[in-house]
């Protein structure tokens, strides 16, 4: 029997406006939009590299208000080879940051942002690829 092979997990973020998100994610933090679905659109994908988010319809987000209250309530984490220039790259776009890149006793860096939505990404740099 051969070995099930696994690929990335695919979070699903809730989001009020598919269309709205998927144009942030795009346009503040370069991803690409893969697809919009339904008219008006209430489900998405989003991708940069090989990380890839889906976008679905809420009429309110779940986690925007336990977010604000709870440190590091994290919704999706992106490996990436160098979480500074992104922090760069994301200050240039005016990103609303929740965490700056923090070195970690876990031996990654991280950088925490927040979607219009209140959804926490987490993007880390882990010391191997430093």
């Amino acid at each position: 029997m051969p070995e099930n092979l696994f690929k990335p997990a695919v979070p699903i973020l809730f989001v009020r406006d598919v269309s709205a998100s998927s144009r942030f994610y795009r346009d503040r933090l370069g991803f690409v939009v893969d697809f919009l679905y339904g008219t008006p659109p209430f489900y998405g994908s989003v991708s940069r590299g090989q990380a890839s988010l889906h976008l679905r319809h809420v009429g309110a987000p779940n986690f925007a208000a336990l977010a604000a209250t709870e440190p590091s309530l994290i919704l999706a984490t992106i490996e990436v080879t160098d979480v500074h220039g992104l922090y760069e790259e994301f200050q240039a776009q005016a990103v609303d940051v929740a965490q700056l890149p923090t070195r970690q006793d876990w031996g990654g860096t991280d950088l925490h942002i927040r979607d219009p939505d209140g959804n926490v990404i987490s993007f880390v740099t882990y010391t191997r690829h430093q």
